[in-house]
C-alpha cells in the first residue's frame, strides 16, 4: 500500500489529487493548517487527516512524527502555496510588492515545501520506491515568463513567479541530492481555484492530472523534471 501526504489538501488542487489517489488505491493524508477543515475534508473523501503548516518548523516536525508512528511515508506532494492578490483580485505589479510581501510568498511556496521536504525526507528513504512531487506553476519558468509570445508573459507579479523558479531550482538539487527518490516539479495549468479567485480556465479535475500522474511514477521514472500534462516544460 502507498501512503501519500498532500499538503494544503483540503481544497482546489490538493483535494482533487487526494481524491484520484484515493481512488488509486492510496492511503492518503489530507495535510491542512486548518484543523476542521481538513478533517473535514479527509472524512468526506475517506482520508486520514494530518495537521500540517508548513510555515511553521515545530507543526511540520510533529506530522512527521505522527505519520512516522502511523508506519512511514511513500509520496509527498507538496502542494501549499500562496499567490498574492491585490483589491478586486489583482494582480498586483513588482512596484506593489514590498520585501516583506515577498518573504511572505517565499514562506510558503518555497520554504514551506523544503521544511516538509527535509522532515519527511528520512521516512522517504525508508520507502521502496519514495517520490516528491513539488506543486509549481508555468510561471515559474525563466524562460516562457521572459517570452513576449509566451502565455506566462502578461503576469506582472514578483514574488509568486520567483517563489516558484526558486522551487523549480529546489526540485534539480533536491534529484541531485537524494537519486533514490524521484523528485520532479509539476506545472498543474492555470487552474479554477481560491488560489486565483476562481479565474482559471481548467478544472480541478483537469489541473490535477499531471499531479497525480507523476505522484505514482515508479523507481525508474524521471527525476529532476519540470513537466506539464502537456509534456516537459523549460526551466
Amino acid at each position: 500500500m502507498t501512503t501519500t501526504l498532500i499538503t494544503g489538501a483540503n481544497k482546489g488542487l490538493g483535494r482533487e489529487t487526494a481524491r484520484r489517489l484515493l481512488a488509486a488505491g492510496h492511503t492518503v493524508y489530507i495535510g491542512a493548517r486548518d484543523e476542521a477543515r481538513g478533517r473535514a475534508a479527509a472524512a468526506d473523501l475517506g482520508a486520514r487527516f494530518v495537521h500540517i503548516d508548513v510555515t511553521d518548523d515545530a507543526s511540520v516536525t510533529a506530522a512527521a512524527e505522527q505519520i512516522a508512528a502511523d508506519g512511514g511515508l511513500d509520496v509527498l506532494v507538496n502542494n501549499a502555496g500562496v499567490e498574492p492578490r491585490l483589491a478586486g483580485n489583482a494582480i498586483p505589479t513588482a512596484a506593489d510588492e514590498s520585501v516583506e510581501d515577498v518573504r511572505a510568498t517565499f514562506e510558503t511556496n518555497l520554504f514551506g515545501g523544503l521544511r516538509a521536504t527535509q522532515a519527511f525526507v528520512p521516512l522517504l528513504l525508508e520507502s521502496p520506491a519514495p517520490v516528491i512531487v513539488n506543486v509549481s506553476s508555468g510561471l515559474g519558468s525563466l524562460g516562457m515568463l521572459s517570452d513576449p509570445d509566451g502565455f506566462t508573459h502578461f503576469y506582472t507579479g514578483l514574488s509568486y513567479p520567483a517563489s516558484k523558479a526558486a522551487v523549480n531550482a529546489a526540485t534539480i538539487q533536491l534529484a541531485k541530492a537524494y537519486p533514490t527518490i524521484r523528485v520532479n516539479a509539476v506545472e498543474p495549468g492555470f487552474t479554477d481555484t481560491e488560489l486565483n479567485g476562481h479565474t482559471g480556465t481548467q478544472t480541478v479535475e483537469e489541473g490535477a492530472e499531471i499531479i497525480v500522474r507523476m505522484a505514482q511514477i515508479g523507481p525508474d521514472g524521471p527525476s529532476g523534471t519540470f513537466v506539464s500534462s502537456r509534456g516537459p516544460l523549460p526551466y
